[in-house]
């Protein structure tokens, strides 16, 4: 038998541990000192938008009825428990909910406010031109505010709900991407992708064609290993879940600039 100490020091720990695990979610929680903040506008912008393709393809599923389209009735039941899976999808629902989402969708750390320096007053004004002329401009500021993130995320599901929507019409990969509508928002997401990250397009900046051959860094490797990964991950949602041929597989924009991009790492390697 265990004294009675047993049950208080068991009874401690408990109540550390559960002191940690809020002082953790108050920590994410925290949208000022460089803390992580919940984009819950975005979160639910993509929810609604994702689950009218669910619905979609609920509908899809539920007219294939008899004997006959039961195989067909599966494999669009396994596709929109895939979908409901997706890790995107996940974040967003918890986020919308008020909690932390694992997988790093919709939440973001602000970079700490920097306090203006006070500009020193100087009474000769010639040299002051001549210091001006000295100093170097600063360089532009890149990245992507809140509202176009939230625009490249509603864009990216928006754009699965369309190919669905056309695959469903009967139309092959290759008119998929020749779409009106498709290619008008693929190069919106390019042009958000380019000013988010100059070069991830499959137009690198053109400092970088000075740069010399050789190895990749331990931290280029590993997105390098990461980028073949995802490019064959997609290959085969094209081919599965949007019924493409290996002709519009090719085609297909977005994986024309995941392998520019993968190119790009093979040359300076």
């Amino acid at each position: 038998m265990g004294d009675a100490n047993d049950g208080e020091g068991g009874s401690k720990k408990v109540d550390q541990i559960a002191l940690q695990a809020q002082k953790g979610l108050d920590l994410f929680k925290q949208d000022d000192a460089g803390e992580t903040i919940l984009d819950k506008a975005g979160a639910e912008a993509f929810k609604t938008t994702f689950e009218e393709m669910l619905a979609g393809l609920a509908a899809e599923e539920k007219a294939l009825t008899g004997k006959d389209n039961k195989k067909a009735r599966t494999e669009k039941s396994k596709e929109i428990s895939a979908k409901k899976n997706e890790p995107q999808y996940i974040d967003a629902c918890k986020v919308c909910k008020g909690l932390e989402p694992k997988n790093g969708f919709f939440a973001k750390k602000p970079e700490p406010k920097k306090e203006a320096k006070k500009e020193e007053v100087v009474e000769d004004k010639k040299d002051d031109k001549k210091d001006d002329k000295k100093k170097p401009k600063k360089a532009e500021s890149t990245g992507i505010s809140g509202e176009e993130r939230k625009e490249l995320e509603t864009l990216k599901a928006d754009l699965i709900a369309r190919k669905s929507e056309l695959k469903a019409a009967g139309m092959s990969g290759g008119q998929q991407n020749k779409d009106e509508q498709v290619m008008g928002w693929v190069k919106r997401m390019n042009e958000l992708k380019e000013k988010e990250c100059p070069g991830s397009t499959g137009k690198p900046a053109k400092e970088d064609k000075k740069k010399k051959k050789g190895a990749l860094s331990s931290e280029d490797q590993a997105e390098f290993e990461k980028l073949k990964n995802e490019i064959e991950v997609y290959k085969g949602k094209l081919k599965t879940e949007f019924g493409y041929s290996n002709k519009d597989i090719k085609a297909d924009p977005e994986l024309q600039e995941m392998e520019a991009k993968a190119k790009a790492f093979e040359k300076r390697a």
